[in-house]
């Protein structure tokens, strides 16, 4: 994502069955996915440290910062898992997107739990695959 919180990749990779339907919502994509991609984001760019968060569905977003030479380029991440003992919050997906809460309770009954531990562990994996892309940036000028 860049400095602005825009998908700069066409890749897709779905956590789950119940995101797609989320971010296809434009409600949804304004209200859930944009927002808490902002916030999160913002906080990576202030902290200058990976940042593990829920968004307002109650999915683990985490994501890392891309700094080069001091200027803020975007984050790298992911999101779409349940965190630790977090549950999804359908009744806030169904007044926002207006699906019925008992088809948000089938799309949401097989997303994959992470912990804390896990989550951490995914943005040292991150960090370090940014690590070593900056580092051939660098040693190609």
């Amino acid at each position: 994502f860049n400095v602005d919180g825009v998908r700069i990749t066409d890749f897709k990779k779905w956590a789950n069955k119940l995101c797609p339907v989320i971010k296809a919502d434009e409600k949804g994509q304004n209200y859930i996915c944009a927002i808490a991609h902002q916030n999160i984001a913002v906080e990576a760019r202030r902290s200058r440290q990976p940042v593990i968060a829920e968004c307002d569905a109650g999915l683990m977003k985490l994501v890392v910062p891309i700094f080069v030479n001091g200027e803020f380029l975007g984050v790298a991440g992911g999101c779409g898992y349940i965190l630790g003992n977090g549950e999804v919050d359908t009744f806030m997906v169904n007044k926002t997107i207006g699906i019925v809460e008992e088809k948000l309770m089938n799309l949401s009954d097989d997303i994959p739990v992470m912990t804390q531990e896990q989550a951490q562990s995914h943005t040292e994996f991150i960090q370090y695959e940014l690590d070593q892309i900056l580092k051939e940036y660098e040693n190609s000028k």
